[in-house]
């Protein structure tokens, strides 16, 4: 017997009468059916196709997206300049402009020294600590919570690992080959080095080919050799320096209006989420699995591969530890994570100082015969 609903009307009456309504009211049928609505974003990159596993990462993910939900949630990738210049990207998502934007947060640590946290910082976590400090560590939720005054939700989207340290049109022996030089270098890095005479130059991936070619710049750092390869840096530069220790795990980020965030269907933003996951390790496979192939065709074309001079790395370390000190002491968001971080950095390199160093170590050399 049919269940009864209201005054004596069935439920299979119901239902049918509901299925036509739309046509009465000039609804159409299958918005109803459908369930989950049509939804088009636009999402602004920072970074040029040039950048082989960031573009991975873009492409996996607005992929993913549109698959899990048969097409109904779409998102088109803008490239820099396109829609807005590539560094005004997080303020086109923060005022609506777009939906969303692909970018890297410390970009913008002329806004607060606190954006560098969700992306990376000098001598700081890397990959899988970052995710770990994210994820389990408490990061996600301070995160969270300053982006939130800039009205964006962050989500990570894409990881370089370590990365190189960069083109050099001369060596770099020691402290004094620093001093005046023009280094296009990102973050808090170039913060850093400044203290040291660098001139830190903050110029758009895309823009610094032709800056190192007319000599605009000095020197210029990017992210691994796959993506240094691309970009050509070794027909006018020379000299490849390692490690980026500004950049030992760099993490980009998708920045959502939190207005569009909060209109997504619950389902909509659950497969954001999965689908920013995959993105993020594939691009990290990217990088861990081609760019030594990479490297040696750059060292074929006359790249002279060199280490940063110990001396170089312990004054970098130094002035690091003073300047993130005294910027924790002067913006109380960059202090309301730094402290957590700092702890978080020392516990997890002791584990890793037992549980994965000494293993890599003993592989690295014995692997070298």
């Amino acid at each position: 017997m049919e269940k009864r609903i209201g005054k004596g009307i069935s439920r299979r009456k119901a239902l049918t009468a509901l299925a036509a309504a739309p046509a009465a009211v000039g609804i159409s049928a299958p918005a109803v059916a459908q369930g989950n609505p049509v939804v088009n974003w636009r999402m602004t990159s920072s970074f040029p196709k040039a950048l082989v596993g960031i573009d991975t990462a873009a492409t996996v993910f607005t992929t993913r997206v549109k698959e899990a939900t048969d097409g109904k949630f779409n998102i088109q990738i803008f490239l820099p300049g396109e829609l807005v210049p590539p560094l005004q990207a997080l303020d086109a998502a923060q005022d609506g402009t777009v939906e969303c934007a692909f970018t890297a947060s410390y970009y913008y640590t002329g806004k607060s020294p606190a954006f560098a946290f969700g992306c990376q910082l000098p001598f700081g976590l890397n990959t899988r600590q970052h995710q770990a400090w994210v994820l389990t560590g408490g990061g996600g939720e301070l995160l969270d919570e300053f982006f939130s005054q800039y009205n964006v939700r962050n989500i990570m989207l894409g990881t370089t690992a370590a990365q190189m340290g960069g083109w050099f049109r001369k060596e770099i022996n020691n402290l004094d080959d620093l001093r005046g030089l023009k280094f296009r270098v990102g973050g808090l890095g170039g913060e850093i080095l400044s203290r040291l005479g660098v001139i830190p130059q903050q110029i758009a991936p895309g823009d610094t080919y032709q800056a190192l070619e007319r000599g605009t710049i000095d020197a210029v750092e990017m992210i691994s050799a796959i993506d240094d390869e691309k970009l050509g840096y070794v027909d006018v530069a020379k000299y490849y320096y390692y490690p980026g220790w500004w950049e030992g795990g760099t993490v980009t980020n998708l920045f959502i209006n939190r207005d569009k965030w909060d209109e997504l269907p619950e389902t909509y933003q659950a497969i954001v989420h999965a689908a920013a996951a995959e993105a993020t390790q594939r691009c990290l496979a990217v990088y861990d699995g081609q760019s030594l192939d990479a490297l040696r065709r750059l060292v074929a074309r006359g790249a002279q591969l060199r280490p940063f001079s110990q001396d170089i790395m312990d004054a970098c370390f130094r002035i690091t530890n003073e300047t993130l000190d005294e910027l924790a002491q002067a913006n109380a968001d960059f202090r309301k994570m730094y402290e957590p971080w700092k702890k978080f950095r020392a516990d997890i390199n002791t584990w890793f100082s037992i549980a994965e160093t000494p293993l890599d170590t003993y592989l690295q050399r014995a692997l070298k015969g």
